[in-house]
């Protein structure tokens, strides 16, 4: 087999893979991801016994067990930028021998849980809420840097760009799907819809400060889309690029939001602390039953 260049694996004097500072024995098969560093803490309070903790920037890793399973979570800072290094890099130190440089002809599959914040784009999902992404809905362009046009929802897509009219002066959207396996085992009860994964927080998802915006009614156009039994359901910057990555890699991968605001009737949460909580102890309950 050929060896990966230094250049393009890199790893740190103790072996470790670069950003992440982890190697294969430190991270559990199920895995879940926060944005925030300090919802890590939020997590990991929640096992019987934590056997592993390292932190490298803003890339925080605490693996322990729950019930008997052992599980690693994570955050990965804000962005599908900060995405591209955690999926790839997580498969590396499973799928690649980091000491040979070699691609494993044996192959491991993660499950990659994300629990987020999000601001809902529908009415009726209020403050509060838990949404389970169906699929992630890409602003980003990202995932139009690799060859990635096999794991799209083509007409799905397709449908979206001629609702909006979207602008050619934007990255091409595109819309991939979560994995069955991790919805049906994690989603019971939450409201289901398309995650749309902006590539900014304020111009991107139509926020106003002082900046006028090249396309104001964005926002409309985006809540307003239908395509059979889908609709887009809430922003976040992060589900679009999990979900391309992971299913072009062979992980499972889905997002779990606790909507803290709603953008159409312009209400935040009071205590939005209290629903990622209860968000963080459903999702283990149930991935740990």
């Amino acid at each position: 087999m050929e060896k990966i260049a230094e250049s393009e694996l890199i790893l740190n004097p103790d072996g470790s893979i670069y950003h992440l500072k982890l190697k294969s024995e430190h991270i559990a098969n199920d895995i879940i991801i926060v944005g925030d560093q300090g919802r890590v803490h939020k997590v990991s309070d929640n096992f019987d016994n934590i056997e592993f903790k390292i932190q490298n920037r803003e890339f925080v890793t605490h693996t322990g067990t729950l019930n008997g399973k052992r599980i690693t979570a994570m955050s990965t800072g804000i962005g599908t930028d900060n995405i591209d290094i955690v999926v790839n890099e997580l498969d590396a130190i499973v799928n690649i021998d980091l000491e040979r440089r070699v691609v494993r002809e044996e192959k491991t599959s993660l499950n990659i849980i994300r629990l987020g914040t999000s601001g809902a784009l529908q009415e009726d999902v209020p403050v509060d809420s838990l949404v389970m992404s169906s699929h992630g809905l890409g602003f980003d362009g990202l995932l139009n840097f690799y060859d990635s046009k096999e794991i799209m929802e083509s007409d799905l897509s397709q449908a979206f760009i001629e609702h909006t009219d979207w602008g050619t002066d934007l990255s091409t959207p595109y819309i991939v799907k979560a994995s069955d396996s991790l919805t049906n085992l994690l989603g019971d009860g939450m409201i289901k819809g398309i995650t749309a994964t902006s590539p900014g927080f304020y111009g991107p998802q139509g926020r106003i400060l002082r900046l006028p915006l090249a396309h104001p009614a964005q926002n409309d156009k985006i809540s307003s889309f239908k395509y059979g039994s889908h609709r887009i359901t809430n922003y976040e910057m992060e589900t679009s690029a999990l979900y391309g990555l992971g299913r072009m890699l062979g992980h499972n991968t889905c997002t779990v939001c606790a909507i803290i605001a709603n953008r159409m009737v312009k209400k935040y949460s009071a205590d939005y602390q209290a629903t990622v909580s209860k968000m963080i102890k459903i999702v283990l309950e149930r991935l740990t039953a």
